[in-house]
């Protein structure tokens, strides 16, 4: 009996330790949403911009949105510095960018990790490239900008 009611009481302990960690980790409120901040939506719009201006080429926005120090590592696990990045943007062609589980954590005032999974085409080098990736990026403060100074994608399946 007492052995029933130990299993028992740890059961119901799993799944409220389950649970809180599903709500703790889930964006979405029990409401259904989560209302977001406005350092939260700044954060999610740029990253939603930079693979739109990865399809036009726009070099000023990658240049404004960049650290000058700035490095990203790839899905290869290779380092690529803000240089590199900007001459790649010459010739890549990505077709499909879709993030999803979108998650930002302010770590100070002037820093912020956003976190998301996303699904990705590109016309060329498509073989090399995980269509299903998980990536994350630091945002820093410099001055009253935003910008990234570190990116890194992690091959998903």
């Amino acid at each position: 009996m007492k052995r029933s009611i130990l299993a028992f009481l740890l059961l119901v302990l799993s799944l409220g330790v389950l649970g809180a960690r599903r709500q703790a980790s889930d964006p979405v409120s029990a409401a259904g949403t989560k209302t977001l901040g406005a350092l939260e939506q700044q954060l999610i719009s740029y990253e939603k911009s930079m693979p739109e201006a990865e399809k036009k080429r726009d070099f000023d926005f990658y240049r404004r949105t960049l650290t000058d120090d700035f490095v990203a590592v790839g899905t290869d696990a290779k380092l690529h510095s803000r240089d590199e990045i900007l001459e790649d943007l010459r010739s890549t062609e990505l077709v499909e960018y879709r993030p999803y589980n979108v998650q930002v954590v302010q770590l100070n005032d002037g820093a912020a990790v956003v976190t998301y999974d996303v699904i990705i085409q590109m016309s060329r080098y498509d073989e090399d490239i995980p269509r299903y990736q998980h990536v994350s990026s630091i945002w820093v403060k410099q001055g009253d900008q935003w910008k990234l100074r570190f990116q890194q994608a992690t091959a998903a399946q």
